[in-house]
Parts: structure tokens; sequence; C-alpha cells
């Protein structure tokens, strides 16, 4: 079995289904035999899967479609969840061990009870860094997921959300419901060839999700196209599922950030971002450098470990106190850099966020979006971030760029943007906060755009 294969589109699989190209039956045979394959990835992507359940929600949503009945165009469609969405009578482990014996949930998270009341069908939940607390994707306790990018060498798959691009590219899901805090949609999509989409936080319910940072989270999704991220973050929201119609290019208005976030590109980021700059430019965008020296700032203000730090200490101070040896090391001291933040900084804190973002926005406000790398690196091996120096810098540079967006409070999506053959980049577009409906439409079009490029 090719271990490595996306599955068809939402898009195109709704169409399949209707047709009766297809059943629910049969695509979730399909993916449930791509997870349990002993030369792919599925034991390392998935922490758990719903075999017998998910069988029994395809024969159900086929024989509601066989009578003219389906709760939605998308039913019967598989999808994978991170491994922190609570699930009814299950506990919600977030790809930890300390968990292993907490309270089972009472209920589904919301966002998972919209999934199924759409009839789209849950076949597992997906690996990821413990309580999602890094950008590379590795996990000491269920292994780290392989990059599908020179697979044999080994490369980290991103993460935090690391089984979630994972079940994509190997098409052992249609899509993946992630959380992003500080990228963790966004920057395995990057480093895989896929799509990641994190949301205006607020549009989507965060009950039933456990937390890293409250002041920062966001629930998204990854998946093979702008499209699908739609679909996926429309049923999230609660929104009807309205077609997107692309923006048109010519006269389409985007900044690229100068300061910090182009800062330590390697050259197949630099040449890939390059590339797609020219390209929007000769398809008649107006693309501008603009300084946001702004941005500079950032380091100074997170000096503490920011949101997260003392967010994520607030939750798991008690569970460190008594478990704190079956933590991930590499989590734990990022966790228990929480402890260097008083109430006051903590005050501060919440302070120059608001006025931080009073002043990126005056200043991005002319422009439909910015546009800039969504991680300034491609895929790492594995191999040699077993250096914990090595870790800590590359986890941080990783971040970087992503976690703008979430202390900005805004929308985003990272793109592929290189060509067949190359490393994966991600083009990561920026809007605004609220302005997610306008985002996947400039998105739509800067990905056909792409798309035509290179064909």
């Amino acid at each position: 079995m090719n271990t490595q294969r996306s599955l068809s589109s939402i898009l195109q699989l709704a169409t399949d289904l209707a047709s009766g190209r297809t059943t629910s039956r049969a695509l979730v045979e399909d993916c449930l035999a791509r997870i349990a394959d002993p030369v792919g990835e599925g034991a390392r992507a998935f922490i758990k899967t719903y075999d017998e359940s998910s069988r029994a929600a395809a024969d159900a949503v086929d024989r509601m479609r066989s009578a003219g009945i389906a709760s939605s165009p998308y039913a019967g469609i598989p999808v994978s969840i991170k491994d922190l969405f609570d699930v009814a009578g299950e506990t919600t482990p977030a790809g930890s061990r300390v968990l292993a014996d907490a309270a089972p949930a009472s209920a589904d998270a919301p966002v998972v009870a919209r999934l199924r009341a759409a009839g789209l069908v849950v076949v597992g939940r997906t690996n990821m860094t413990e309580f999602a607390y890094s950008g590379l994707g590795l996990n000491p306790h269920y292994g780290t997921p392989r990059n599908p990018f020179d697979r044999a060498t080994g490369r980290i798959p991103g993460g935090s959300s690391s089984g979630a691009a994972i079940s994509v590219t190997d098409g052992m899901a249609v899509a993946g419901l992630g959380t992003d805090t500080g990228g963790s949609c966004r920057i395995p999509a990057a480093l895989t060839g896929t799509v990641g989409f994190k949301p205006t936080a607020c549009r989507i319910p965060l009950e039933g999700v456990l937390p890293l940072a409250t002041s920062l989270d966001s629930v998204g999704s990854i998946a093979s196209s702008v499209a699908c991220c739609a679909i996926i973050d429309a049923i999230l929201a609660g929104e009807p599922v309205l077609p997107r119609q692309a923006f048109p290019l010519t006269g389409l208005r985007l900044a690229v950030p100068q300061a910090l976030v182009m800062d330590d590109i390697d050259s197949s980021v630099a040449a890939a971002f390059a590339r797609t700059v020219a390209t929007l430019s000769k398809a008649g965008a107006r693309v501008q450098d603009i300084a946001l020296k702004e941005f500079l700032e950032l380091p100074a203000i997170n000096a503490k470990g920011g949101f997260p730090a003392a967010e994520a200490y607030a939750w798991h101070r008690h569970l460190l106190a008594g478990k704190g040896s079956d933590y991930d090391p590499r989590v734990k001291v990022r966790i228990e850099k929480g402890t260097q933040q008083s109430a006051a900084d903590y005050i501060e804190l919440c302070a120059a966020r608001q006025d931080f973002i009073r002043r990126v926005d005056a200043l991005s406000s002319p422009f439909d979006a910015l546009i800039l790398p969504t991680v300034p690196l491609v895929a790492p091996t594995i191999a040699e971030l077993a250096d914990d120096q090595e870790y800590g810098r590359v986890n941080l540079l990783m971040l970087r760029n992503p976690t703008v967006v979430n202390f900005l409070d805004g929308c985003a999506i990272s793109i592929p943007c290189h060509t067949p053959g190359e490393a994966p980049v991600g083009l990561m577009i920026v809007g605004r906060h609220g302005e997610d409906h306008r985002l996947f439409s400039i998105a739509l079009a800067v990905e056909k755009l792409l798309s035509e490029s290179q064909s």
C-alpha cells in the first residue's frame, strides 16, 4: 500500500457520495486500512482509532443517503481530531501520560459535536506535542510521525498538530481538526505541503478543548485545499457552508512585513517566497514591503514566556507538583517558565497586547492582507533535534512568525508555495480580527494562481 496519498477534496467526495460513486463505508475502510498499515505512519500519527464506531457511523450515513436523507452534503466524510478535544466517555490525554487517570469527559466538545451533526465521521484521535506546547511535533510518549517529504531520512512533521497533518498527507482522513495557539495548524501545514487555517479565536467555541493559553487558543483545521478548510471552518463556527468566491487579484493590496519575520530565513524558503511574490505581482497584485518595526517589540514583550507560560502554568501547577516526572522534560521546562511572571507582569502583558494590536492594525489597515513565510525553515530532521539547545533554537524559529498572528488576535492561513519536488514551504496570508471570510476569498485566489503557475 502507498502510505502517502491524500484523499480527494471535500467537495469532490461530497459529489461522489451524492452520485453513488462511493460510500461513506468505503471511505472509512480506506482510512482505517491506511492507519493500520504496519509500514505506514498510522501508529505514530494516531493515539486512538474508532474502528467500530466509525464504521457504524458510516453505515448509518449510507442508509440515510440511500433513503434520500443526509444531514449535510458532507455527511460520511472521514476526519481526524487532535488528542485534546473532549469525546464523551473518554479521558482527554492531550498527547501526555499525565492525564491517563483523569475523569472522562461528560460530553463531546462542541466542535466535535458540530462535526458529527454535519455527518462527518471521526476515525480517530491524532498525536500531538504533549499539551500542544511546541511547534516541532516531537512526542516522546507516542512517537513522532514522519514528514512525507524525505520520509526515509525522518523529518519532523511540525506541531503541535503533528498527527493531524500526517493524517491528511497519508490519506488517513480528509481533514484534521486541530488547535492553533502559536501556529499549531499552520506550522505542520507549511512543513508538509498542506493547508492550515487559524481562525479569529472567538468565532469557534473552545469549551471541551484542553487549553494551552486561553488568551491565544483557537480551533482550526488542516486539509488539502483552501476550500476544504473553509468548509470545516463554517461547520465549526456553526455558520452556513456557503460557496466562497475568489478575490480578484488585480489591485489586491498585499503587504510584506520586513521586521523580525524575514530574519534567518533559509535559502529554500527565501527562494519559494520570492518566486511567489513575483508571481502575485505579475498577476496584478500590488505587493509592497512595509517596515512594521513594531514586530521587533515582541521578544521583549514576551521575554518571560508571554501568555503561554503564564496560563499553562496556572493550569498545570497542581499536576506538576504530583506528576512532574511524567511530563516531557522539554514541555515541562517551558510550562515552569510561568513561575517567572507576577500578577503585575501579567496585567502589563495584557495591556501591552492591546496597545500592540491597536498600533499594528492602524499600519496594516490600508492593505487587504499581510503575506510572509509561514515559517523560516524547511523541515529539519528528527535526529538533529536530539540536542536540547538545537531543539530550543529551532522551536523558537518555527513559532516566531505564526505567533505574531495569535498575539494580534487575527486570522491566518498557510498554503503551499513550493514547486513539486522541493521541500514544502508555506505562504502565510494574514487577515485582521474577524476578517476570516475575506481571508478565505483571498487565499482561494492565491492558491489557484500558484497552482496554475506550476502546471
